[in-house]
């Protein structure tokens, strides 16, 4: 699965910008997916989306297990898959922002034992991985009356267990120097038009010129 470029038109294509990650997290069902897809329809090809790195594996086949050695190993492997994608993007140097759905940190509030032994496993540190991201846009995960559902067949908590990991996604990610919440709302199109007008802050001044409007008269120059 490749990084997703957006397709708005830019007038400024042809210049080079320096690649800076930001991250869009959040606990089970908070909108990411639907938020990134208005992202590729609203903001210029200098920004790429990259998928998440779960998704790919799971959907892939990754056996999926509950045993110590698998929350482990799904992990693991979450995390190598999400450097290797972000690794090609820096080699590439295409992109002013990389959008990513989920960062590296993520499989933190995942991670079965102890904190030192995630970082021990992966020979990395909270400060390596929170240094990488220029900014972290946290969705909340909507109570059962806010409109948490199934509907995406890879997400298999329940509510209580969404709210709960979505907690953790918001203590790993704690120290970040430029971390921002998007609370739930009941109409979510709002939810999503301060997520993407955060997203928007993070581009260079030369694309804010060329972003689109998402509906009910917002517009995020």
């Amino acid at each position: 699965m490749r990084a997703v470029r957006t397709s708005c038109h830019c007038e400024c294509s042809k210049q080079t910008h320096a690649c800076r990650f930001v991250v869009l997290t959040g606990g089970p069902g908070a909108g990411k997916t639907a938020v990134l897809e208005m992202v590729r329809r609203t903001l210029c090809p200098h920004v790429v989306v990259l998928p998440e790195a779960a998704s790919i594996i799971f959907s892939g086949g990754f056996r999926r297990g509950n045993s110590l050695a698998s929350r482990k190993g799904i992990q693991r492997a979450i995390y190598h898959v999400q450097r290797e994608q972000e690794r090609i993007c820096e080699e590439e140097k295409s992109a002013a922002i990389v959008l990513c759905d989920r960062g590296a940190l993520d499989s933190l509030a995942y991670w079965p034992n102890s904190k030192q032994s995630f970082f021990a496993e992966l020979s990395t540190s909270a400060e390596n991985e929170l240094s990488r991201y220029s900014a972290i846009i946290h969705l909340r995960t909507p109570s059962l009356a806010l409109g948490y559902n199934h509907t995406n067949p890879m997400r298999i908590e329940q509510p209580a267990e969404a709210a709960e990991i979505d907690k953790k996604i918001a203590k790993v990610w704690a120290a970040h120097s430029n971390r921002h919440f998007v609370e739930s709302t009941e109409n979510f199109l709002e939810k999503a038009k301060m997520a993407i007008a955060l997203i928007a802050a993070e581009l260079p001044n030369c694309c804010k010129g060329h972003l689109t409007h998402l509906g009910g008269g917002a517009s995020y120059r």
